[in-house]
């Protein structure tokens, strides 16, 4: 095997390979001299087999298992012997000549070819501390804690069943059986037996809940209603329905008292310790959101902190991923590039920049993890994994058997808190201010950043832990 360089280009590698016609012969009868000790042919004894016949037989499929071993084996020392960090799978070109093709797979003549690569880009990582960050810290009022607590309690507000005539009232816990119709004809979704339902929750399609208030125990009524214009099931949204409702209970609420008592039997030790509890996860939830957007800017620094060369698989991989996403959401919509005052050579432009964007963003942190030694542990993967899974209620199970049985799907749990590590890292050594803001100023902050197409987009798949 003979390895030759030809071009050294930017991040493009191209290498001539030359594979001797007596090795690949040489390879080709030791695989049918252990063939021929095992062969099982009619008319033959076994390990009677000739050679020659063997050869007529299988030739052409061991010619080429061999040929494809040797290209492997030729990838590996092109990649070992120099070092190579590859950006994506080696490309072959064989000759275009299919007589000297022929000629080479018949061991009658070498077998070149030239294998084109592409390399990671190699950079200084340098220090973060030029890097400043404004992190927003909401305040949590007290009025927040205390409607978190009233909000519990009301739903563990105690009933107690009405008895005799009774009648249902604003505030009651009815138990209704209801069957629902669109045009005479029931619908997915629009039946249900004993439902519980407080009236005055609003917690049904707007309108229910008011006409059951003044039915009696055991009393069968039918509620006209209209679906909301903007309804999660798009097929029912703004239809007229009939809902025929039967009242099988009516309890009315009973005294809430909110105190330690109440905080125990959520599990608190006392009251205090249930509003630490509302407070944090106050605090959680305004820090993820303040994360969106500090860690958007942290990564808008890195964007302009590295220049380096893009390996174009990579770019193109990622243009195309979002290029699929944009015309199918255009297709979905019907939308056109005029609707949208633009141009598709404009637009695929914009793209591509989105793309070149990523994949700098996914290149930088995984090198910055791999210098820090970050690794991402099996449990963290699972808890992640788990995490994705509560998005699936009642398939929670499937869906981590289907993702375990698939390294590319696991990957894609595992690149996330890969890149989550790194930011972390890279956050702890950048200049960081704190300012305390009002819970919608926070917001406002955030969706603003988000509304700025200039960042869209983060890390690509790039940004994957080292293997």
């Amino acid at each position: 095997m003979q390895v030759t360089q030809t071009l050294s280009e930017g991040l493009k590698r191209e290498y001539k390979v030359v594979l001797a016609a007596e090795d690949l012969a040489s390879r080709v009868e030791g695989q049918l001299a252990e063939i021929k000790s095992k062969a099982r042919i009619n008319g033959f004894r076994p390990g009677k087999v000739p050679v020659a016949h063997l050869k007529r037989l299988y030739g052409r499929s061991i010619m080429a298992e061999v040929v494809q071993e040797a290209v492997n084996e030729a990838n590996r020392k092109i990649v070992e012997e120099n070092k190579l960090r590859l950006a994506g799978a080696p490309k072959i070109e064989l000759p275009d000549d299919k007589a000297e093709l022929q000629q080479a797979f018949e061991a009658k003549a070498d077998f070149s070819y030239v294998v084109a690569v592409e390399v990671l880009p190699n950079f200084e990582i340098g220090t973060f501390d030029d890097i400043e960050i404004e992190r927003l810290v909401a305040d949590i009022p007290e009025e927040d804690v205390d409607a978190a607590i009233n909000n519990i309690a009301e739903r563990n507000r105690p009933y107690a069943p009405k008895e005799g005539e009774a009648i249902a009232e604003k505030g009651d816990k009815v138990t209704i059986d209801f069957v629902g119709t669109i045009d005479g004809e029931a619908f997915e979704g629009g039946t249900a037996t004993d439902a519980d339902l407080v009236l005055g929750a609003a917690s049904f399609i707007p309108g229910f809940e008011d006409q059951i208030e003044g039915m009696k125990l055991n009393e069968t009524r039918t509620i006209s209603v209209t679906f909301p214009e903007i309804y999660a099931e798009a097929k029912l949204a703004g239809k007229p329905a009939e809902f025929a409702v039967t009242v099988k209970g009516i309890a009315a609420p009973g005294e809430l008292a909110i105190d330690d008592a109440f905080a125990k039997s959520l599990g608190f030790e006392d009251l205090a310790k249930a509003r630490g509890a509302a407070r944090a996860a106050f605090e959680r939830d305004q820090a993820a959101i303040s994360r969106r957007k500090w860690k958007r800017e942290l990564l808008d620094a890195l964007d302009r902190k590295y220049t380096f060369d893009l390996p174009e698989q990579l770019v193109e991989r990622e243009f195309e991923t979002i290029w699929r996403q944009a015309d199918a959401e255009r297709k979905a919509t019907g939308r056109s590039f005029a609707d949208d005052a633009t141009t598709e050579e404009a637009e695929r432009a914009e793209y591509r920049a989105i793309a070149e964007r990523r994949v700098r963003l996914g290149l930088a942190l995984a090198e910055i993890g791999d210098r820090a030694g970050l690794k991402v542990s099996e449990e963290e993967v699972t808890q992640a994994l788990y995490e994705k899974a509560r998005n699936f209620p009642g398939r929670e199970r499937q869906f981590v058997e289907y993702y375990r049985k698939n390294a590319d799907l696991m990957n894609e749990i595992r690149g996330p808190v890969f890149e989550e590590k790194v930011i972390d890292h890279v956050l702890a050594q950048a200049k960081v201010t704190d300012r305390h803001v009002g819970k919608q100023e926070l917001r406002q902050a955030v969706e603003a950043a988000e509304m700025d197409p200039e960042e869209q987009g983060e890390a690509a798949g790039a940004a994957a832990p080292p293997a």
